[in-house]
């Protein structure tokens, strides 16, 4: 058994929510949260006690929280109360920081749900199992796309993979440029 050694670089949760509170996206890695009824009521107090401030952090339910908000969206991440602060930003920042670049710079509600595959595999290659794997942007968007595009890709073409792959109604792809 290894867990008599706690991991030092450990998240309880990452979650997206929309400006109403709403989840977009949600990751628990642990059972602090068992069913999604006690996950949701957990988003809720997160939501009504970040959406209103101008801090970087919180500490509710005995947490310590992450946060930062772009355009009409909400990103947390959750880590235990010993957890290291920075670390938990670090985490923070690669996930802002590589959604930004998938979606082009175009961070808000509408790209996120468009585009929410690959805001899963985002999030897969930055914690896994609450472990966190990478802080790089740059190495989790190479990571994304080499998961996703076996012929060689010239330049960025992650986010025009997912929005032609799952585009059935004939929507203009450069809406979104």
């Amino acid at each position: 058994q290894h867990s008599a050694e706690p991991s030092l670089y450990t998240v309880k949760a990452l979650l997206i929510l929309d400006n109403d509170g709403q989840r977009l996206c949600a990751k628990y890695y642990d059972d602090t949260y068992p069913s999604t009824k006690e996950q949701r009521n957990f988003e809720k107090n997160v939501f009504n006690k970040t959406h209103k401030t101008d801090s970087e952090i919180a500490f509710l339910e005995g947490l310590t929280i992450v946060y930062k908000s772009c355009i009409d969206l909400y990103f947390y991440v959750v880590g235990s109360p010993q957890q290291n602060e920075l670390m938990l930003m670090t985490v923070l920042s690669c996930l802002f920081d590589s959604l930004s670049q998938m979606l082009r710079r175009n961070v808000e509600k509408k790209s996120v749900l468009d585009n929410m595959d690959g805001v899963l595999l985002v999030v897969d290659e930055i914690v896994d199992g609450g472990v966190i794997l990478e802080s790089d942007p740059q190495q989790v968007i190479q990571k994304v796309n080499l998961r996703n595009i076996s012929e060689p890709a010239y330049g960025f073409v992650l986010f025009d993979y997912l929005s032609t792959s799952g585009q059935s109604n004939g929507q203009s792809q450069n809406q979104l440029m």
